[in-house]
């Protein structure tokens, strides 16, 4: 009974993860392409604190759960699958953490914009960039991590 509510929290950390971040990125994208600093500050505020709900609490929980997970079933961590995506997990960890940061910063300088009356600054084009490409290695490490749990593939990797 253990073992079935421990996955369904680990299902649900995946999917508020996945849906979470697939979520921000099209209403970012979308808000960016009207160039609006008031519409850009409004969804990016609201992004900031999606992220903070939502985002990095399932990331907190989602190893927790795992962890346990594997530790009912007997599964042992060093097991290929497993490792690998312990190992995209950090790499779409060393992507998101930046990104909550651009993130803040975007929203900031779209506030600041819209206060002022003025169009975005260069900075704000700048980082919207980096944000943009940092988002296809983190996405492609969670897509990897739903392949890698659902197939449990056998890998050696030592």
């Amino acid at each position: 009974m253990l073992e079935e509510w421990l996955l369904l929290a680990h299902v649900i950390g995946a999917t508020v993860l996945f849906g979470t971040g697939a979520g921000i990125a099209f209403f970012m994208v979308m808000a960016h392409r009207t160039s609006d600093p008031r519409l850009i500050a409004h969804v990016a505020g609201t992004v900031v604190i999606a992220d903070t709900i939502f985002t990095a609490i399932a990331a907190i929980l989602q190893p927790v759960t795992g962890y346990l997970l594997a530790r009912s079933i007997g599964w042992d961590l060093s097991e290929g699958w497993i490792a690998l995506s312990l190992l995209l997990y950090v790499v779409t960890g060393l992507f998101w953490l930046p990104v909550v940061w651009i993130q803040i910063r975007l929203r900031d300088l779209a506030r600041a914009a819209a206060a002022a009356g003025k169009a975005l600054p260069p900075a704000y084009f700048s980082l919207y960039r980096i944000w943009f490409a940092f988002g296809f290695p983190a996405f492609s490490a969670v897509l990897g991590i739903f392949w890698l749990m659902l197939t449990k593939p056998t890998i050696t990797l030592f």
